[in-house]
């Protein structure tokens, strides 16, 4: 594994020479590369040297560092590989480039980032919403977004709700369980 990291590591260096990596034990290697190169390191790994399955593209919300760092999982079923393209992006005018000319299935994952982060995807087909229908307040998945604030406003004082039952209230008859500490300041 170790020779098949170091020529995959000199392949991307001698083609990319602003790439850092960082090998991790196992079946692993991490590449860091500025988000104006993403496209062209992306189809390098595809066409060039046989990472042809998108695992998974991932976002991770940095709030005090004032940035969102996108993480692309790719694998060579042949060098059973796993590689992560790194890259981090402004926070507060996250823009990204589409790369679902390379994998068609990153769509799903870019639109889901565009709702769940507002992250804007540069040239994103699929326009309308994916997920949160008719949706107007902050991205759901920031971690400053107010989750127990907005769903004390949104479901438990709504009109309607008046007569509803506290579903942890509800498994604890059926069950005979105890709530958790750490549960029981969300019982009503």
């Amino acid at each position: 594994m170790k020779d098949i990291k170091a020529k995959l590591t000199e392949k991307i260096k001698a083609s990319f020479d602003t790439v850092s990596e960082k090998d991790y034990n196992g079946n692993r290697l991490d590449f860091h590369v500025d988000v104006k190169i993403i496209p062209q390191i992306l189809t390098f790994l595809k066409v060039n040297l046989g990472y042809i399955h998108l695992s998974h593209i991932s976002c991770v919300d940095w709030l005090e560092e004032g940035e969102f760092e996108i993480i692309y999982i790719l694998w060579s079923p042949v060098e059973k590989l796993k590689v992560f393209v790194r890259t981090r992006i402004n926070r507060e005018k996250p823009v990204l480039p589409n790369i679902d000319m390379i994998w068609r299935q990153a769509n799903t994952y870019e639109r889901e980032m565009r709702e769940m982060f507002g992250i804007e995807i540069e040239g994103l087909e699929g326009a309308e919403e994916f997920l949160l229908e008719d949706w107007q307040e902050m991205p759901p998945m920031r971690r400053d977004f107010q989750t127990e604030e907005y769903a004390e406003k949104t479901f438990w004082s709504r009109e309607g709700r008046e007569d509803a039952i506290d579903v942890r209230e509800e498994i604890i008859k059926r069950s005979r369980e105890e709530i958790p500490d750490f549960a029981k300041k969300y019982s009503r």
